[in-house]
């Protein structure tokens, strides 16, 4: 059974879905030209929005 704080994909809003997908495409780009690249911010960013989504999903 799944434990309350469980966070999935499916709790994320649409919105919130497009821009993981395209920061994750981002980061795959950028990891391309090769290992010395730094992806931190696009990780960041994508951190930000699951943070969000998390505290959105503990509010209700």
């Amino acid at each position: 059974m799944a434990k309350p704080d469980d966070f999935r994909f499916k709790d994320f809003t649409g919105t919130e879905k497009a821009r993981i997908v395209l920061l994750a495409a981002r980061m795959g780009w950028r990891g391309m030209a090769g290992p010395e690249v730094d992806i931190s911010d696009l990780k960041r960013k994508a951190e930000r929005i699951e943070k969000n989504a998390e505290r959105r999903k503990n509010k209700q």
